[in-house]
């Protein structure tokens, strides 16, 4: 019996979160980006994906 595939998207902080407002800091910080260029996967839940959708403007999904 094989486990069913466990849905990932990878995520990479393209832009400073510097100046960004607070929350949007802390979105990049709960998908676990710590510095530029820094690329994770995280599980495809509509958690993730609205966290990463909030700060599109400073992340590239895949």
């Amino acid at each position: 019996m094989t486990q069913p595939e466990i849905k990932t998207f990878r995520v990479t902080l393209t832009k400073s979160p510097i100046g960004a407002i607070k929350s949007h800091r802390d979105c990049v910080r709960g998908l676990g980006l710590r510095r530029m260029n820094h690329s994770v996967e995280v599980l495809d839940t509509p958690e993730n994906r609205g966290m990463a959708a909030s700060v599109h403007h400073l992340v590239r999904s895949e």
